[in-house]
């Protein structure tokens, strides 16, 4: 076995080892805590409702071990047990120009995911979220749904494939660069468009109607000097009883965003700070500074995909035996996960200093207590848990834990 097979192997049973073992440390702090609502919050979420958070998260979280499972067979069967192997010379029997053969193979591989996934998906929507009562979601809607999900990505990643296969099929030595320009380029015009052109695709978007809550959120754009292209209400409540807001695109071309549960469980001083919050990210430049990161971690990606692929250990060490620009692109993309999970905590850590610095923006323009009323309800609503275990915290929340955050907040009254 090849030197690059083993480290695969190593890297690949040591993340899933982890993960799991993250699972169960996340659901034997959360059962040990099950009993006793947090001092910081026993004023304000009932023992019946902190029940419910605890038992919907280690639901949700058994239930993930399966597909954590499922996908990591799915790996070794798409690379040493032939999968991509067999697709791919499948498709050579045609006969097709290489960089099409590479769409095909692209695209074969992404439908058998998605469907493969399918399963996963319904169940959580139509029994876990139903149990638990949060789901809306029709059988109807979820099909329309997957259908225009399915469409889109082919509407437009079928481009964007062809694209990227021809450029590193005839641009030389520095198509990497290249293929980066465009990526960059093309993921900053799906920034752009998403708000107008795609995002209504799926929901109805309706303008905040006229009255105190539209005065006092134009009052709070105007003394954060915030342009927008609206402020909208989405129809969250068509999919789930969950409840949030953020604001999306960039330049001129953004938008507020609220979903409609969220405005039917807070009041205009809690809605006022949680849109200082999502404010906050802009004015600490915590999407620019994102994007950046991205921009700067996929140029250094495709450098390491340029060194790879020329090679050939890397494909027969992972189980395809003809080299080809389209093999190297996939067999990167879906081994990089495996390489990268134990950088994890990192991108959380950052993360979590971002909401940090967005909850003390908050605090300024508006009330910290109004803020830590509004996390609180929404820590209700949507039974989140105030008691996750911190090492499963570090390494998956994007947020800090409820009891963290809100006791920061708190010294910020």
């Amino acid at each position: 076995m090849h030197g690059f097979a083993v480290l695969f192997l190593v890297f690949f049973a040591t993340s899933l080892i982890v993960r799991y073992w993250l699972t169960r440390r996340h659901i034997s702090h959360i059962l040990e805590n099950r009993s006793t609502v947090p001092d910081a919050f026993s004023e304000k979420i009932s023992l019946e409702d902190h029940q419910k958070a605890a038992d919907y998260t280690t639901t949700k979280v058994r239930f993930g071990r399966l597909p954590m499972i499922y996908d990591a067979a799915l790996l070794l069967i798409w690379t040493f047990g032939g999968g991509l192997e067999w697709l791919d010379q499948s498709w050579r029997l045609l006969q097709f120009d290489p960089i099409v053969t590479g769409i095909a193979v692209i695209l074969s591989l992404m439908l058998a995911s998605s469907l493969l996934d399918l399963p996963f998906s319904i169940y959580s929507t139509f029994v876990i979220e139903e149990r638990f009562g949060f789901n809306r979601t029709t059988a109807r809607t979820f099909v329309i749904d997957l259908f225009k999900g399915m469409l889109l990505a082919l509407i437009i990643g079928t481009p964007l494939i062809w694209v990227v296969l021809w450029l590193m099929e005839k641009a030389g030595e520095l198509w990497w660069i290249y293929t980066w320009l465009v990526w960059t380029g093309f993921s900053l015009f799906i920034a752009w468009a998403y708000p107008t052109w795609i995002a209504p695709i799926f929901n109805k978007f309706s303008p905040l109607e006229q009255g105190e809550t539209l005065d006092r959120i134009n009052s709070l754009l105007s003394r954060c000097g915030f342009n927008s292209k609206g402020i909208f209400v989405i129809d969250g409540s068509r999919r789930s009883s969950h409840g949030n807001a953020y604001f999306s695109g960039f330049g001129k071309n953004k938008r507020i965003v609220f979903y409609d549960t969220l405005l039917e469980s807070l009041d205009d001083n809690e809605l006022e700070a949680v849109l200082a919050h999502e404010l906050g990210h802009f004015k600490r430049k915590h999407i620019v500074k994102g994007m950046l990161l991205t921009i700067a971690t996929t140029l250094v990606g495709l450098w390491v995909l340029a060194w790879l692929m020329q090679n050939d250990w890397f494909y027969t060490a992972l189980g395809v035996s003809t080299p080809s620009t389209y093999m190297a692109l996939l067999l990167f993309t879906l081994t990089l996960p495996v390489f990268t999970f134990l950088l994890s905590p990192l991108m959380s850590m950052l993360s979590r200093k971002n909401e940090f610095e967005a909850d003390a923006f908050a605090a300024e323009q508006s009330e910290a207590r109004f803020l830590i009323q509004a996390l609180v309800n929404m820590y209700k609503e949507n039974a989140s848990t105030l008691t996750p275990d911190p090492l499963y915290s570090a390494f998956y929340d994007s947020h800090p834990p409820a009891p963290v955050r809100i006791a920061h907040l708190a010294g910020q009254n």
